[in-house]
């Protein structure tokens, strides 16, 4: 009787994603679909560059950013966080958005008690434009959106320059 031999793989190329990396991408599909108009994160969060693990404390707000000739203009939508949960910063070109949302419920009835916590965070950073005045910045924060309102300098124009290129 002739043995019978274990299946033979192909070996495994550079361009390979490893079969864990793709049953997770399977996942995240199918909860972005499930999830779809929900603005929620996809279920391991955003991309981890090929690293497993869950990011469930993380929270993503949802961000528009739209840009005139006066002005930039960057709304965050943050349900059920407070302007003190919150905060902006403005630092070597960079708007820095923070918060973190606390949850914290307890019950105590006859027989049972009941204590749930829930915690995120989040941060999110934008290069602005060379033409936003620093001096010349809003910030409202009303039913959970934050809306800010940077100016850009009268007069001043963004910067370019046309690189050549040479052929060797």
């Amino acid at each position: 009787m002739a043995k019978k031999s274990a299946p033979k793989t192909a070996p495994a190329r550079a361009g390979d994603i490893h079969p864990l990396l793709s049953l997770r991408e399977g996942i995240d599909r199918m909860f972005d679909e499930f999830l779809h108009g929900f603005s929620a994160p996809s279920f391991f969060g955003a991309n981890l560059g090929g690293r497993l693990g869950p990011v469930f404390g993380d929270v993503f707000p949802r961000i528009d950013m739209s840009e005139t000739d006066k002005q930039v203009e960057i709304t965050a939508e943050l349900p059920g966080l407070d302007e003190k949960d919150v905060s902006a910063t403005l630092s070597d070109g960079y708007l820095n958005i923070a918060g973190e949302k606390k949850i914290e419920r307890e019950e105590k009835k006859k027989n049972r008690y009941l204590s749930e916590r829930s915690y995120g965070s989040f941060r999110r950073s934008f290069r602005l434009p060379e033409t936003v005045d620093a001096n010349k910045i809003e910030a409202t924060f009303e039913k959970g959106v934050l809306k800010i309102v940077l100016a850009k300098r009268p007069g001043a124009e963004a910067t370019a320059k046309t690189i050549k290129i040479r052929q060797t």
